[in-house]
């Protein structure tokens, strides 16, 4: 039973390393005609209407307490900021360039869980968080060649998402998951559509909303679409399988988004880029790998402890 939850687990998180890329294509496609602040506001808009039938269906309380508010709300602007940048990055660069770039996230991630949460990470795992980040530049250094600053619009994106994702953290006890997403939604969808008011009047041209034509608002939908269901998917993997054993699945993503690169937009990462592709996620393996280690040493001890 259990290696049947596992297998459940890690055939849901290769599903989101098929989907979450077309959230990330869908997002190239509007930005042809539409303004990237449009399209971060769409994901919000589209993916709070998708969630309320299923946090109904599934009967879970929407009531949260102040703390719990102050964190969704926080979510959602480290969440916005993620998605914007993102966007913004794969309006002129190819996905997998930009997808790479934010890989840097889980060595953000564990730089951040130390300074603020205190956990401990040894010398060896300081070191790969280093060549992570040196692969990282691999692919900034063609990038900034060729497309100037905004290359750096991903490194924001994983600055961004590294603390939406210690947020989570701090309330994963007290929120269900499919509430986190839909209260995240709602508040991302409230900061956002204000914001477009007003640039429709200051005319700022990266939030100046504008009427969505032809196949944009199919774009704009399955920005949408795709991040709900990828996001529900890896929410429910890790309900069947621990993190440990779905993280290293996650790097896969990368191969879904050269491909759909290459096929939707002629996109294919130089030399360089590969490179430091290799090395993002080598790193990251590595890592995970020493997490394994820790977390197997910590429970060998614990009965000589109690």
């Amino acid at each position: 039973m259990t290696q049947d939850r596992t297998l459940t687990g890690i055939g849901l998180m290769l599903a989101f390393c098929v989907l979450a890329p077309l959230l990330d294509t869908a997002s190239k496609l509007a930005t042809a005609t539409i303004p990237v602040g449009q399209i971060t506001a769409a994901r919000f808009l589209v993916q709070g209407l998708l969630m309320v039938p299923v946090a109904l269906v599934m009967g879970l309380g929407w009531r949260v307490t102040r703390r719990e508010a102050g964190l969704l709300l926080a979510r959602a602007v480290f969440l916005i900021a993620s998605t914007y940048g993102f966007v913004a990055g794969v309006q002129v660069m190819p996905i997998a360039d930009a997808l790479a770039i934010v890989f840097v996230e889980p060595f953000i991630l564990l730089l951040l869980g130390h300074l603020i949460f205190g956990d401990h990470i040894g010398p060896r795992r300081i070191i790969a968080s280093a060549v992570g980040f040196v692969g990282c530049l691999l692919v900034i250094q063609p990038s900034l060649a060729a497309f100037g600053l905004v290359a750096l619009f991903p490194l924001v994106s994983a600055f961004a998402f590294a603390a939406y994702m210690l947020i989570t953290r701090a309330m994963s006890a007290g929120v269900h998951p499919v509430m986190q997403q839909l209260h995240t939604s709602i508040a991302g969808t409230v900061i956002c559509l204000p914001v477009l008011a007003m640039a429709d009047v200051t005319h700022w041209p990266t939030l100046d909303p504008v009427m969505p034509q032809g196949w944009a608002w199919l774009w704009l939908f399955g920005v949408g679409f795709w991040a709900a269901a990828s996001h529900m998917c890896m929410t429910v993997a890790l309900k069947y399988a621990p993190a440990s054993t779905l993280a290293p699945i996650h790097y896969l993503e990368i191969i879904t988004a050269v491909l759909l690169g290459y096929v939707v937009f002629g996109d294919f990462p130089n030399a360089m880029t590969f490179a430091g592709i290799g090395v993002i996620v080598a790193s990251g393996l590595y890592i995970i790998h020493r997490e394994r280690m820790t977390a197997a040493q910590a429970r060998a001890v614990l009965p000589a402890d109690i």
